[in-house]
């Protein structure tokens, strides 16, 4: 059983006729976007906007229409994926470096929903290094602070040379182990200077599509 094709898949059901789309970014969902493609090829009406210039390419491609956040006043849907969800429904995303976006694109949404395989279903955040987007200038000093938060910071790199994110910052990887207040950490962290924001998303979800220990696809639905 491909777990990431079929809640992938599952949530394209929540997606209706006419509707603009927030497209996340990662290998879950795009089996949520290639559908979406297909049912676009086919003479379905949607409008997408994506959350990187990865997920851009990949919506192109599938001839899937885009349209700037700038033009919009809402989203009806958001569609992403996660490296971790607790039993609150709060996650660790950013893993592939997009946090960021996925973040501004999730707050506009009226839905948001989540499609993560049951690997990705955690008790309590922390296993998975939180991704924090931080400006190059002064990083050092940045990182300095995340550790004084408790976290142990890294630097991502990529080939050899720091990342970048779509928005030209780096990211820090800080290891914090157990989060047991993630809406307290995720304000602290924002806190710093250098910080742009950072990958816990508190209180964001509002589905979760994922599989339970029999296989079955299952949806939580926060409160």
């Amino acid at each position: 059983m491909n777990e990431k094709k079929e809640v992938g898949e599952k949530a394209v059901d929540f997606v209706r006729e006419g509707m603009v789309v927030g497209l996340g970014t990662g290998t879950t969902v795009f089996y949520t976007i290639s559908k979406l493609g297909e049912f676009v090829q086919q003479g379905f009406s949607i409008k997408g906007v994506p959350t990187s210039e990865h997920t851009k390419k990949l919506a192109t491609e599938l001839g899937i229409p885009l349209i700037s956040i700038n033009e919009i006043e809402k989203i009806d849907v958001a569609i992403d994926g996660a490296d971790e969800v607790d039993s609150e429904l709060n996650l660790i995303k950013g893993g592939g470096g997009a946090l960021l976006r996925e973040k501004i694109i999730a707050k506009a949404a009226e839905t948001f929903i989540i499609v993560a395989d049951s690997n990705k279903i955690v008790e309590t955040l922390g296993t998975f290094p939180l991704p924090i987007e931080v400006v190059r200038f002064g990083y050092e000093m940045t990182m300095k602070h995340i550790l004084e938060l408790g976290g142990s910071p890294k630097l991502r790199q990529k080939d050899g040379i720091p990342f970048l994110t779509d928005n030209g910052n780096y990211i820090i990887d800080g290891i914090f182990t157990k989060i047991k207040d993630p809406k307290t950490l995720e304000r602290e962290l924002n806190l710093i200077p250098g910080v742009v924001d950072n990958g816990l998303f508190v209180g964001f979800a509002d589905r979760v599509i994922t599989i339970d220990c029999h296989q079955n696809i299952i949806a939580k639905v926060r409160g």
